[in-house]
């Protein structure tokens, strides 16, 4: 009787996933990226992201910056080596890190270059502000704040916006100059004006890491 019974609801359990039209959206977890350089990258993520590790070997490394058990990982196999034409060839273009405001997001900028770490670009995206860097081995990261703290507003800008759709790159901006102006008492709002207005605009317009 009993394993009928379990035959029967492990039965109606199968069915009900087969025939389910919901969409379970999973959680963005982590990043594995493959290195020929593990030491220097748990050291640049750890600066930059405040990573760490929580399980490494002679090939592998495991690390998170939360209460998560991993975040980013690295795998350093032997046989792995650079792509001279990276740039051209298919893969991810960056992976991308929010604070919860652009104060938090300037903070980071200063304590970075403070390190040594400069921004390979930034823009202004309109729904975001961000600050792109590259890790030792030329993979952009992005550190962000949402221009609207809401998701809902800035899902809705990008939607809608007319900005948006004639400009969904965005404006270059000199992250140094902001960051000087934010600290001098300059609201966000203000500086947000000013950046869309190209007042704050790089003395020459980056690569953004794509064919030119």
């Amino acid at each position: 009787m009993r394993g009928g019974l379990t035959r029967t609801l492990c039965g109606e359990k199968e069915k009900a996933m087969t025939t389910s039209t919901t969409v379970i959206r999973p959680s963005l977890h982590h990043v594995t990226m493959k290195t020929s350089r593990l030491d220097q990258m748990i050291e640049w993520y750890g600066l930059v992201l405040g990573t760490q590790v929580q399980f490494r070997n002679e090939v592998a490394a495991w690390t998170s910056n939360d209460e998560a058990n991993h975040r980013i990982a690295f795998l350093a196999v032997p046989g792995l080596g650079d792509d001279a034409d990276k740039i051209r060839h298919n893969g991810m273009h960056h992976c991308a890190f929010e604070y919860a405001s652009f104060a938090d997001l300037m903070s980071s900028y200063d304590r970075l270059r403070k390190a040594g770490v400069e921004p390979a670009f930034s823009v202004d995206h309109g729904l975001t502000i961000s600050i792109y860097y590259q890790d030792p081995e030329a993979n952009y990261v992005e550190l962000q704040s949402d221009n609207f703290s809401d998701w809902k507003l800035s899902t809705e800008y990008m939607r809608t916006s007319r900005a948006f759709s004639e400009n969904p790159i965005g404006v270059f901006f000199d992250p140094a100059r902001v960051h000087q102006s934010f600290k001098s008492g300059t609201d966000f709002g203000t500086l947000l004006k000013e950046i869309r207005a190209g007042h704050y605009l790089p003395e020459q317009i980056p690569s953004i890491g794509l064919p030119a």
